[in-house]
């Protein structure tokens, strides 16, 4: 089978090598396209660490390959494969607080730039033929927004902020306003925002000097009832959900691991709650109700599908930050 393995910074190496050899228990998958994105461009530039050599690739759509006896996943079935799974039990005691419990594909554990692999059933969601493999692709990104969305816990018409026009940043909103709240979209980069409008997000500000008073005067002056801040976006300010929330509020940080810091000063004088929420397959399904339901409109976007000689181009040529392209979805065919 063709596999990718990183060997080292701005090294991708492809090679064919024999099929993986069947596994009692687990679900043979023929690996049909991945997306790509900053992460994966940062694992490859060197700019995120890595341990070599690595598979790349965190998600991944295929088909099952052959029967392997699990009655609703026959030979055929096109399957999400999902994009962070549970660690092994290597012993470690949890009051030592020394291993993650779970793994990221193609980041901390093998991904998924590969022709084949076998999966528990578990690691496995089947896709209905009403989410297309570009939306299957995306649905870890729904999940995600679909989690910080419920850690808010906000009722029918509030004001809640989002900080950062992010891919999660972007559908978080979708779904709030699916629910009938009303999301607030912040963001240091203006086109961004002018992005976040096509997408049918109607209030957006810029993070600047005036936001407290633009804020105030959609609110009626209250300010907002909860806020997210998405911590993989770039250029905003982390306190910006703590000062633009009403006293007692929740505040929810959303991302994937990444390491910034921010003032708790603010948020003890409001007495607000925070939260946390990570990347994990957890909400798949309901992710997948989104879509089906309208809930969340990629009409905006542009996948853009390219066959597996270009994968290393996407990857050294992947724009990060203020200046990724967030219209263009970057997808990776290999068959």
């Amino acid at each position: 089978m063709n596999v990718w393995k990183l060997t080292a910074p701005g090294k991708l190496e492809h090679s064919e090598t024999e099929n993986p050899a069947r596994e009692e228990g687990k679900v043979r998958v023929r690996i049909t396209k991945l997306f790509f994105n900053g992460t994966d461009a940062a694992l490859y530039s060197g700019a995120l660490p890595a341990r070599y050599p690595l598979i790349p690739g965190r998600y991944a759509v295929g088909l099952v390959a052959e029967e392997g006896g699990v009655s609703y996943l026959p030979k055929g079935t096109r399957v999400l494969l999902h994009a962070v799974t549970d660690a092994p039990d290597t012993g470690t005691r949890a009051k030592d607080f020394s291993e993650d419990d779970f793994l990221l594909s193609g980041r901390t554990t093998d991904g998924f730039l590969r022709d084949l692999v076998n999966l528990p059933p578990e690691d496995v969601t089947p896709l209905p033929d009403s989410v297309g493999d570009g939306k299957a692709l995306l649905l870890h990104h729904v999940a995600l927004a679909k989690a910080a969305a419920d850690k808010l816990g906000v009722k029918k018409g509030q004001h809640v902020a989002v900080v950062g026009a992010n891919l999660p940043g972007l559908l978080l909103c979708q779904i709030l306003i699916y629910q009938q709240a009303a999301p607030i979209l912040i963001d240091a980069e203006p086109e961004r925002l002018e992005f976040a409008k096509t997408c049918g997000i109607y209030y957006t500000m810029a993070a600047d000097e005036h936001l407290l008073e633009n804020v105030a005067n959609v609110t009626g002056g209250r300010l907002v009832s909860g806020a997210v801040y998405l911590a993989s976006t770039y250029r905003n300010d982390p306190a910006l959900p703590f000062s633009v929330c009403a006293p007692h509020a929740n505040v929810v940080f959303c991302g994937f691991g990444e390491k910034f810091s921010v003032d708790f000063s603010l948020p003890f004088r409001k007495q607000l709650s925070v939260y946390c929420v990570t990347h994990r397959s957890d909400n798949l399904e309901a992710a997948i109700n989104l879509i089906v339901s309208g809930a969340v409109d990629f009409s905006a976007f542009e996948f853009l599908t390219q066959k597996s000689d270009r994968i290393e181009a996407i990857l050294k040529d992947h724009p990060v930050g203020a200046t990724q392209n967030l219209k263009q979805i970057n997808t990776v065919t290999l068959i």
